[in-house]
């Protein structure tokens, strides 16, 4: 099993899926369409049926029920793109072999260390086989490690037909990366009672809840007038960007935050004196928090129209998911049957908030309940991204220990 997990994962991550959040196409990048195409070939190559790809990119198959015990349709789900904050062209993966506790020197070029001081949680890994980037590109496993651990444990059935077990669902979504992963999800197609995505981190990570996420944009409209007559004329937008981010609570930043509580994340600022524009990401587990952060930042746009007159700020506010809480909460049945899966697999469960969202976030409240599941990762979204073989291997039991507790327990 290990060896074909490992061959399949290098041979996605070779793969460029980044994503773009500038597009407005549907999936914003044609090559996530690469992956797609070659997945659902290997999906027929596995004789699974109903296969299908749409115009969208979203694929979909099903691994038939081979058990007389008629159990509820069970759904695992990853997607296909990685993140635009760095480059997935030309992944060049390493295979660092029983690793011996020091620091990891990615690129000698460019002097990018994977270090334990920094990355203390390699330290947990000793002895280990490692996957790596080169220091010069992301590594995907994000979330092509999911995508590789949901194809083995599927494959491993196929092979093994003695594993009874009832109808399963697979699904890749693009664009997670950039919030419209599951914009066009058909949730009557795929047919599953739930599902489980595959977008975790560490093993043993095991997440019902997530922040409930807005985007805000503001734009704002200055005045400019030569710097040597601007006295009482001149209105500077960089300015009045400045004073609204001043007028946020500087505790409520990502960097002073941890567990549930929530933030105001300024995600970009591109400007001169006469328009500047700036983003925020809002986050709160509880939701009469993440309204008031909302209002918050409301009344402070409002305050400032009023300081320096209508229409110098035009702020949109856009609601992107809720907490998945409050949709599994009714059926934490499945959350208990993830559970169980991994103490039954010598896994101690890690059952935490996420600190972000998944696109079971946003299908949960489209009527599939969807927990999330660890593939292993660390240090997502960058050149100093790391995955344990070892950890991969074990999200492909746990993907196989829910499948058979399914035929019981559910």
């Amino acid at each position: 099993m290990e060896k074909d997990l490992l061959e399949r994962f290098l041979k996605y991550v070779k793969i460029d899926t980044q994503s773009d959040e500038d597009s407005e196409t549907i999936p914003s990048t044609d090559k996530q369409l690469n992956l797609a195409r070659l997945l659902a070939e290997e999906a027929k190559e596995l004789g699974l049926q109903d296969i299908s790809l749409d115009k969208n990119g979203y694929l979909m198959a099903t691994l038939p029920s081979n058990g007389p015990v008629e159990v509820p349709t069970i759904g695992f789900i990853a997607h296909m793109d990685t993140s635009p904050d760095m480059s997935g062209e030309n992944v060049n993966p390493r295979i660092i072999r029983n690793y011996d506790g020091n620091d990891i020197l990615l690129s000698e070029s460019q002097k990018v260390i994977l270090s334990t001081a920094e990355f203390p949680e390699l330290l947990d890994y000793k002895g280990q086989d490692l996957v790596t980037s080169d220091g010069t590109t992301l590594l995907g496993a994000d979330d092509k490690a999911g995508i590789a651990e949901i194809m083995t444990a599927i494959e491993f059935l196929v092979r093994n037909p003695n594993n009874k077990h009832g109808k399963i669902r697979i699904g890749f979504t693009p664009d997670e990366e950039i919030g419209r992963g599951a914009d066009h999800f058909d949730i009557k197609k795929f047919g599953a009672g739930f599902a489980y995505t595959l977008d975790g981190g560490e093993i043993g990570e095991l997440e019902y809840e997530n922040f409930n996420a807005a985007l805000a944009t503001v734009i704002i409209n200055g005045r400019n007038v030569h710097p040597g007559t601007a006295k009482d004329k001149m209105i500077n937008s960089i300015q009045l960007a400045m004073e609204l981010n001043q007028m946020l609570p500087v505790n409520e930043r990502p960097e002073f935050t941890t567990d549930r509580e929530g933030f105001f994340h300024l995600i970009d600022i591109t400007g001169s004196v006469e328009t500047t524009k700036i983003r925020y990401l809002i986050r709160d587990h509880n939701r009469n928090k993440f309204e008031d952060k909302k209002k918050l930042i409301t009344d402070c746009t409002k305050l400032l129209n009023v300081k320096y007159g209508p229409g110098r700020i035009d702020m949109k506010l856009k609601n992107q998911y809720y907490n998945m809480r409050e949709k599994l909460e009714p059926v934490m049945h499945i959350v208990d049957l993830a559970k169980d899966a991994m103490i039954a697999e010598g896994i101690q469960p890690i059952i935490r908030p996420i600190r972000g969202g998944t696109d079971g976030a946003r299908l949960s409240f489209m009527g599939l309940p969807c927990p999330n599941i660890f593939t292993g990762g660390h240090n997502y979204h960058g050149k100093y991204e790391f995955i344990p073989i070892t950890s991969m291997v074990k999200a492909v039991q746990v993907i196989l220990r829910i499948i058979a507790l399914s035929t019981t327990k559910v």
